[in-house]
């Protein structure tokens, strides 16, 4: 069942896990939009509400037998490497980036008493995202078949994995994931917005004028960020389980599929 209680307020945090008691815990509270308005958000929820958390599941009378973690692959920044491995040192450019790693840091602290495992998924998308998004963002104007659209820069490549896929994933991390180990969570396959766009007019049978707006373009920028699925792959082999995936196209029409029965009820 899902946790209610304001990840800042450390006594509603310990309170609610008493009531609850959960054997089991998946983390992903937290502010997870890059371009969030205040800075200072990313460290008060991502940071210290993890740490309230973490507290309250080791002072409960019976911690649970796992705890996931959601991190980000936005913590590896921009790397020549790619695709990019979990032993590739971090350089977060960004404040959300920043605080993730902190949160994976600050997780170590708790390892001894909690069986901690932390994915770091890559970008992923599907029915029901935050139009603050930049897919959800696109299905919408597709779907409404509105006439044009402002975006940012159309040429950074990231990997629009299915959130299905994703859900799948951390159940079966919250089973098989080692303790103490960080998994990234991806597809190893990456598209530019561009193909995005290309791949929505085909589904959609409309053509949409994009305009670039120079708000948009983030200062810093990750350009691509492509994940080595190998390390996951290799764990859900040795316990003969299959990793299915959507593909791309697939998602994107239940993207407009969904839109469009919201916009017609």
């Amino acid at each position: 069942m899902p946790l209610r209680a304001d990840l800042t307020d450390a006594d509603a945090v310990s309170c609610e896990v008493l009531e609850v008691g959960p054997n089991l815990v998946v983390h992903l509270a937290g502010i997870a939009f890059v371009g969030h308005a205040h800075e200072e958000a990313f460290y008060s929820v991502n940071v210290i509400g993890t740490t309230n958390l973490l507290d309250a599941l080791v002072n409960s009378p019976a911690p649970p037998g796992k705890v996931l973690l959601a991190s980000s692959a936005n913590i590896y920044g921009n790397c020549a490497q790619s695709p990019i491995v979990e032993t590739q040192p971090p350089a977060p450019v960004n404040h959300y980036a920043m605080s993730k790693l902190a949160m994976e840091h600050m997780a170590r602290n708790y390892m001894g008493q909690l069986d901690i495992v932390i994915s770091r998924p890559f970008n992923y998308t599907g029915p029901g995202q935050d139009e603050a998004f930049v897919v959800p963002k696109l299905a919408k104007h597709f779907a409404l078949r509105l006439p044009s659209i402002a975006l940012g820069n159309l040429h950074v490549e990231r990997e629009f994995n299915d959130v299905r896929t994703v859900c799948d994933t951390y159940l079966m991390l919250l089973e098989m994931g080692v303790p103490g180990e960080a998994y990234n969570v991806c597809s190893g396959q990456t598209y530019r917005l561009l193909d995005i766009i290309a791949r929505l007019e085909r589904l959609s049978g409309h053509r949409i004028d994009v305009q670039i707006d120079p708000s948009f373009v983030r200062p810093n920028e990750v350009h691509r960020l492509c994940g080595n699925p190998g390390k996951l792959l290799g764990l859900l082999q040795q316990h003969d389980q299959p990793l299915v995936a959507p593909s791309l196209d697939d998602t994107l029409q239940a993207m407009l599929a969904s839109i469009g029965e919201r916009a017609g009820a």
